[in-house]
């Protein structure tokens, strides 16, 4: 029997509005990709929009940003604390991205 971790899961701004909690705790048995930990925090929230809301933030795996990474083949490991930041408004442009 794999032994069961935890991911912990940070959420900000609109993401922490769709989860109606600023973090969650999601149950591991090994390492797992950013996409497969998108979905597992997603459907700890159903009924919300999280799932579409995290696929548009971006992401920090520990203080390493995951950039333009595909989800699918990002490895995240137990122990770790994942982040989802949505895009910043300010600078030279502000985002008009409504899930964030």
């Amino acid at each position: 029997m794999a032994e069961t971790n935890v991911i912990r899961v940070r959420y900000w701004a609109a993401a922490k509005a769709a989860a109606g909690t600023g973090s969650d705790d999601v149950l591991v048995t090994g390492p797992t990709t950013l996409a497969e930990l998108r979905a597992a925090a997603a459907a700890l929230h159903p009924g919300t929009r999280l799932a579409e809301v995290l696929a548009a933030c971006s992401t920090l795996v520990g203080e390493q940003p995951v950039g333009l990474a595909d989800p699918a083949s990002y490895v995240v490991d137990p122990g770790a604390t994942v982040e989802f930041l949505p895009p910043f408004a300010g600078g030279a442009g502000t985002s008009t991205d409504p899930a964030c």
